[in-house]
């Protein structure tokens, strides 16, 4: 495990933070460190490019940062307070005060972690009602979204992201998933998208391709006095615009990875009464398929981050082979 970097090993120090919590904790992604002090949230983009995602510069992640708390405002408004300069004055760190702009953080409320979904299903506490909720509230969400009528969820589109998942995860075959699995959920794929590529144009003509969420899974939805959906996909606008199945298949595929597809049913029967879609239905199972995938993708990408310690990469490896097991028990024709 690498060193951390020196602005991280400074945003540690609660003594440089306007609030002065009286301790900061520090979380890790593969694209943020997250400092979590007192009431507050602080997240840092890390500078790197996965070639889907560029925070390499300065510039990018100021912009990155701007557009994580505009695009998270549409589900949690109250949550995002706004970006925040971290600055540097005769070698000191400091997030108050002048000094030269080393780098920006989103600013948040913290959000009570015990009240994720992810949490609450760990001790049985989500409900169908909680369920019928949240289904309620995508279903307003989609609505009122902007739609796209070329470039984005498309049959082209839908190939490259699957095409770039496969090309991104070859250095993790005979590690996070078997040949075999590889081979399996990559021919599935390219079949599925070959027969029902009338299927993809037409749900784009009839404007199910909306600004989604993009990463609609269990620790992002928090049920409070109401319900904020949070972390969006803000980097990169091919995985936000999205058909409205792919969003909802993430859930509904998150549930099952959880031993809960009863939840995973019921969640999906709701949202397609409440919008009348039914031909979401038809594409269900290739979107979990993907979103599987795709999660066990990020989890092998971190298998190469120096900053995560190696007990962390040992976790980290049995959830990925996880999510790749699950991606080939959807691929069936």
């Amino acid at each position: 495990m690498s060193a951390l970097p020196e602005a991280v090993q400074a945003l540690l120090n609660p003594v440089i933070y306007p609030e002065r919590p009286k301790k900061v904790e520090l979380l890790q992604t593969q694209i943020s460190f997250i400092f979590l002090a007192d009431d507050f949230v602080y997240k840092l983009k890390k500078p790197v490019d996965f070639g889907f995602l560029d925070f390499t510069t300065l510039e990018r992640r100021r912009f990155f940062c701007q557009q994580e708390v505009e695009l998270n405002r549409r589900l949690c408004p109250e949550i995002y307070l706004g970006v925040v300069p971290l600055v540097r004055n005769k070698g000191s760190f400091s997030l108050k005060g002048r000094g030269e702009v080393v780098d920006y953080l989103v600013k948040m409320r913290r959000l009570p972690q015990e009240r994720t979904m992810d949490r609450l299903l760990q001790r049985n506490q989500v409900s169908p009602q909680m369920l019928e909720r949240l289904a309620q509230k995508l279903v307003d969400f989609h609505r009122q979204a902007r739609t796209i009528s070329s470039g984005f969820g498309d049959l082209e589109t839908c190939r490259f992201n699957a095409e770039e998942n496969f090309t991104q995860t070859e250095k993790y075959v005979g590690l996070t998933l078997p040949p075999s699995r590889f081979e399996r959920i990559k021919s599935y794929t390219r079949s599925f998208l070959e027969r029902n590529a009338g299927l993809f144009e037409r749900r784009v003509r009839e404007g199910r391709v909306r600004d989604c969420h993009g990463d609609l899974h269990l620790a992002h939805i928090c049920f409070t006095d109401g319900i904020c959906i949070f972390d969006c996909i803000e980097f990169n606008e091919r995985f936000r615009y999205l058909d409205v199945a792919n969003e909802i298949a993430f859930l509904a595929m998150d549930l099952d990875y959880h031993g809960r597809p009863d939840l995973s049913h019921y969640f999906v029967q709701h949202y397609v009464n409440l919008s009348g879609d039914r031909e979401l239905e038809k594409l269900l199972n290739f979107y979990k398929c993907y979103r599987a995938y795709v999660r066990g993708k990020v989890e092998s990408f971190k298998l190469d981050d120096p900053h995560i310690s190696e007990n962390e990469k040992e976790a980290t490896l049995a959830v990925a082979r996880k999510y790749f097991e699950l991606a080939e028990s959807y691929a069936q024709d």
